[in-house]
């Protein structure tokens, strides 16, 4: 801050009324190295030109698309290679692959640097690309999707990292609000154009669609990203004993989450191996990381209150989300009997008002601080989850719509404060492994979510087909989803019971992500300061 400059009475240490440099020029009085570049403090944002902020929407288009995209090809890509009993780990295996190395890359961001690590992923990803696109079989696809996901990681952490380095705190929701359009336009566009690609051309087009857009990425990313010169630091020997251990634990834990009551059991013999396992490994990783010189995963992300407060609310976002997004679509499709394009748009709406609300947020948190703002943000989402249950059977369309567009709102206030606020409690060289811990925990609550809310999904429907009053209602779990695709086919009483059945499950869940986010709300209020330690350097001024 500078010596005029005053934080009493503000949250955060935001002085109100703050304002930025015009194009965000080097600090007066910076001195230009022959190179041209400004040596600034560790921490201070710079000044990103079109190019750059082209370049990152860019990489984070090719995360955001990919998995929407994918799914509206599947019927195509299992009828050429086969593998319906295991197409699913098209996703699942991305997942695990984004989800396990997000720590690790978050540490080579404060190592090495973003933009080598930027160009990796960048690399990596369109790789994986080709290689799926040249898959023979439904193994190899799944294996390169895996190398897909390796690449993948890198671009979602890095580019959050990257955003929070080039914008200063009173910018900051401005690009952050572009990443969240490029999610929700892919979530409108990904099944239009997957799905028009499969039927008029061939699913393996869906992967060569990444090759141009990788490429411009990576060329203008390498051309135009310059990192400021940063104050010399201590850079110690790399980590890689933790990272191959939290990449093998984090792997079988999700596995077991993702495998868990779908291909075995949870109580069964692989579940519980895959659990028991996960465990060990974690304890070793923790004995590792202690003795490590600069760890994967540092103690301090946990030991800082921000920052474990942040880490545990973005774990319960993950696990909300799994409502809206994995369970809304079937609730439409065979409840209300909304086509899949109309399905999708009953959840899609939700991403139309996120980055509306995410872009605005800021005129809250300057007035009220991060953490009240997000109060606010989470508190609304409670009640319009919950909301959700209360809707008639059968709904209007339009009903669950409004519920979804007002949950995006609500989740935009409560997200981004939250991003925008832990950022800004650290300096460049912990900056990515901070944002890889926030974005780390969201992805494990998404699976852990995945799992506990299907095993209530399940439960609810089991109960529901055992005392059913009618005939002819599927026997097996297995054979719900076959009757719900041509319910023509059962008794006019027995379709009718196996929507109601549908709805009924769906309200659980819906319940359960109530609860998530009255868990994140205490999480809050009992462990987040009421004022992030915002860092001098990065307040406006």
């Amino acid at each position: 801050m500078g010596a005029g400059a005053s934080t009493e009475g503000t949250p955060d240490g935001i002085p109100a009324g703050a304002r930025v440099p015009p194009g965000g020029q080097a600090p007066p009085g910076a001195q230009l190295p022959p190179g041209g570049q400004a040596e600034v403090p560790p921490g201070a944002p710079v000044a990103p030109g079109r190019a750059v902020v082209a370049s990152l929407m860019l990489a984070m288009a090719l995360v955001a698309l990919d998995g929407t995209i994918v799914a509206t090809a599947v019927p195509q890509i299992v009828g050429d290679l086969g593998g319906f009993s295991v197409f699913s780990w098209l996703f699942s295996g991305y997942l695990l692959a984004v989800t396990v190395t997000l720590p690790v890359y978050g540490k080579l961001c404060d190592t090495f640097g973003r933009k080598p690590v930027l160009l990796f992923g960048m690399g990596l990803f369109l790789v994986g690309s080709v290689l799926c696109a040249l898959a023979w079989n439904m193994a190899a696809l799944i294996a390169f999707r895996i190398v897909q996901g390796l690449g993948g990681g890198a671009l979602q952490g890095t580019v959050q990292t990257l955003a929070a380095d080039l914008y200063p705190l009173k910018e900051r929701p401005r690009i952050q609000a572009r990443m969240s359009t490029v999610w929700a336009v892919s979530a409108v566009a990904g099944p239009a154009l997957g799905g028009l690609l499969a039927s008029y051309a061939h699913w393996r087009w869906i992967f060569l669609l990444n090759l141009p857009l990788a490429a411009l990425a990576l060329w203008m990313t390498a051309r135009h990203l310059t990192e400021p010169v940063r104050s010399p630091g201590r850079r110690g020997p790399v980590d890689w004993a933790g990272a191959l251990g939290t990449f093998a634990c984090g792997g079988l834990l999700l596995f077991a989450l993702v495998q868990g009551g779908v291909a075995w059991p949870w109580l069964s013999a692989p579940s519980l191996g895959l659990l028991g396992a996960s465990a060990v490994l974690a304890a070793v990783v923790v004995r590792v990381e202690r003795r490590a010189e600069e760890p994967i995963l540092p103690g301090w992300v946990w030991r800082r209150r921000t920052i474990a407060a942040v880490n545990l609310a973005m774990g319960a976002l993950g696990l909300l989300m799994v409502a809206p997004v994995v369970f809304m679509p079937t609730y439409a499709q065979s409840v209300l009997g909304l086509g899949p394009v109309g399905a999708g748009l009953v959840m899609s709406v939700m991403t139309l008002s996120w980055p509306v609300s995410a872009a605005l947020s800021q005129h809250v948190y300057r007035r009220i601080g991060f953490r009240d703002t997000a109060v606010v943000g989470i508190a609304l989402a409670a009640v319009i989850l919950f909301s959700f249950t209360l809707l008639p059977y059968p709904a209007r369309p339009w009903q669950p719509a409004l519920i979804m567009l007002l949950l995006g709102g609500a989740l935009g206030l409560f997200q981004l404060p939250l991003i925008v606020g832990v950022q800004s409690t650290v300096g460049w060289a912990e900056r990515g492994t901070t944002t890889a811990s926030v974005l780390f925990c969201r992805q494990v609550g998404q699976s852990v979510g995945a799992a506990l809310l299907a095993a209530v999904a399940n439960a609810t429907l089991a109960a529901r087909l055992a005392g059913a009053p009618v005939p002819g209602l599927p026997g097996h779990l297995n054979d719900v989803s076959k009757a719900l695709d041509r319910p023509e086919l059962l008794p006019r009483a027995a379709a009718d019971h196996l929507r109601e059945a549908v709805a009924a499950a769906v309200d659980h869940i819906f319940l359960g992500a109530t609860a998530a986010a009255v868990a994140a709300l205490l999480i809050l209020l009992l462990v987040a300061p009421r004022r992030f330690p915002v860092l001098p350097e990065l307040r406006d001024e």
